[in-house]
Parts: structure tokens; sequence; C-alpha cells
């Protein structure tokens, strides 16, 4: 979108939708953001229910379509859903704990199809893996199920929580990510959400980010096409991306994929939208304030008429240093992250310790 766009709040096209298509867990994860566990919750979407929700996706866009929970393999219909999106020309991911993952599983997943998966992998250290996702056991049957995912010609993407326990452990995830035959490896730069609270002495400095996210780019310059790395709920990686690249004239030259492409930082109602088992529709699965739910109110008109998403797409709203930072419009700042801070989702980035030239007292740049 242009700067007019922002302004006049012209409907962005969707690019992607997680839903969390059941909040039921079988892992009791210490940073989860639903903080789910393994019990049935009420009012989820019923299978036909669901359907109609993909077809009126379907009226706004073809959106990547990210089945996620909760643990989505935990419902039984889920392969019926995800076959249902795809006949009618969505892609659709799934993301995982994979400790589910049999060669049925991922047979299944393949006859769908599902184009990729994410599993959530943290420590490349059994012991500490298992701690953090709460079971016994959870490192070895992640393993296992990407094996047996990869076996049947499935996609995997390790996705990876990152906190100051884990952070020295990067290295170790990567090489995990290599063995396994991952396409990529997703950090997930915490977000204070849910159980997440609860790591608050543990997540990382504004300092500790500008040097993972860096260490990401490096690491994306070293390995090229071999693997893939795309930083979530870290928006601020697009300002690193244009500062190094400025600085050695030299671009990222991972795999070209739809879904590692990213055209803006946070993606928070203006490509992207989370899903709620019980409809509730919200920016992301981080940001917990509701732009409406598909039970009273159509997908499309939620998307296009959100005061939430009205507000968000506007980038004159922003607050503090994101307000006048050169980076705004590829940046945005971390949304949830404001909103969990400040309880403001206008207010700056807290995790980003790059000072606007605006705030230096000299005349601001131009805007990227």
């Amino acid at each position: 979108m242009t700067e007019a766009a922002d302004k006049n709040h012209l409907t962005p096209d969707l690019k992607l939708v997680a839903w969390e298509i059941t909040k039921r867990c079988n892992l009791f994860c210490d940073h989860c953001r639903a903080a789910a566990t393994d019990a049935n919750y009420e009012g989820e979407l019923p299978t036909e229910e669901c359907f109609r929700l993909i077809d009126s996706i379907l009226e706004v866009g073809k959106p990547i379509l990210i089945l996620t929970g909760g643990e989505p393999l935990l419902r039984s219909d889920i392969f019926q859903i995800g076959k249902y999106a795809t006949e009618r020309g969505l892609r659709v991911v799934l993301g995982t704990n994979g400790t589910l993952i049999t060669s049925e599983v991922a047979a299944a997943m393949k006859e769908v199809p599902i184009s990729r998966i994410g599993v959530s992998i943290d420590f490349p250290i059994p012991k500490l893996q298992d701690e953090f996702r709460g079971k016994v056991g959870a490192f070895e049957a992640a393993v296992a199920g990407v094996q047996e995912a990869r076996r049947a010609g499935v996609d995997v993407q390790i996705n990876s929580t990152i906190t100051k326990m884990n952070a020295p452990h990067l290295d170790g995830l990567l090489n995990l990510a290599l063995d396994l035959g991952a396409v990529a490896l997703h950090p997930f730069m915490l977000v204070p959400t849910g159980r997440g609270k609860d790591l608050a002495e543990v997540e990382l400095l504004p300092q500790e980010h500008e040097q993972i996210l860096n260490w990401i780019y490096d690491k994306q310059l070293q390995f090229g096409n071999r693997i893939s790395f795309k930083p979530t709920d870290a928006p601020h990686y697009m300002r690193i991306t244009l500062q190094r690249q400025k600085e050695s004239a030299k671009g990222v030259t991972g795999r070209p994929s739809t879904l590692d492409s990213a055209t803006r930082g946070c993606l928070a109602g203006v490509g992207f939208c989370f899903i709620s088992h019980v409809g509730r529709i919200q920016g992301c699965g981080y940001l917990n304030v509701e732009a409406g739910n598909v039970r009273s109110e159509s997908f499309p008109k939620i998307w296009a008429d959100s005061p939430l998403f009205t507000e968000l797409r506007d980038l004159s709203n922003l607050k503090g240093k994101c307000g006048v930072c050169e980076y705004r419009r590829p940046c945005g700042g971390c949304r949830a992250r404001a909103y969990e801070a400040t309880g403001d989702y206008l207010e700056a980035e807290p995790y980003c310790m790059y000072q606007p030239v605006a705030r230096r007292g000299s005349r601001p740049a131009c805007k990227v």
C-alpha cells in the first residue's frame, strides 16, 4: 500500500491466515500464547461451520491458510478441513508440535496435500526440549514426526521460540534443522502472552534481539538456498536487513517462497489475521484484541471494516519512536508486544533499540 492508501484505509490483500482450529493440546509448553491444555474446549467451530468459513475467506482472496492450535492433529476432521480448503485453491500448511505424526498421519498430510508443516522444536537437547514442552519424550517424538513427514514427501520447517534460555543453542537448532532436512528455520521472538507471561525473566533484551536478528541475516547469507530463515514477531528484522544491505551491497539469497517472503515486518491486520477456535478474529495470535467474530459478522466485512484493522493499516496512528521512524513502513513495530507492554497496540515497539533519525535531532530521512 502507498501512504495515501494507508490514510484512506483501503483494504489490503490478504496473504496469510492463521487459524487456531482447536485450542486443545497434548503438551503443556511454557510459552503457550493460548495457555492450552489437553482438555476439550467448548465452542469450537464444527466441521460444516469450518467449511463455510473457508468459503467466506475465499470471498476476500486466496491466502495461505495455516491450520494451527493448540495441536491441530487432535481434531479428527483436520484432514477433511484441509482437503476442503485445497480443493478450493488454497495453499494449506500445518503448525504442529510434531509428536503425533505417525507414518499414517504423514501419508494423510501428503494426500490433502499439506504444502508444509511447521514443527515446534526449541532446544536441540532432548532434556531441555522436554522440560520446556512439559512432557518427557517430546523431543524424541517431534524428531520422529519430522522424519515421518519427510519420508512422506512433506516439506518441514522448524519453529523455535527464542528466549534467553535457548539463545545460546541457536547454532545447535540450526544444525538440527539441517540434519532433519528442514527447508526453513523460523525463530519466533517471544511475545509474553498466555503462559508466556511467566517467562518475563528470560525474555530477550533489545540488544539481544538485535544480535540474534543479525545472526539470522548472517546465516541466511552463509547458507543461501540450502535453508531459509524467517524471524517471526520481529518486524525490526526488516530494518536490519535494509541496513545490512546498504552497508554491504549484498542481499539475502534465501530460498524464494511465498511462505518465506515478507513485504512488511508487522502484518497484523495488513496482510495477515488470526482466527481463534471460537471464530474470534485478531490481527495476530499474540495481539489479544478482537476485530470481530465470524459467528456474528462475515469474514469479508471484518477484514474490510474492522475498526482495529482500520487503525493498524494507517501508519500515521503509530506513536512514540515508531511514529517518526524512517523504517516504519517496512517494519511497523510489533503491535502485540507494544500492547502487552503498554496496553496500547499503537505504541512504540518496546524491544527495538534503534533510534530514528528524527529522534537524533536531525532531519528525518526519506521513507523507505
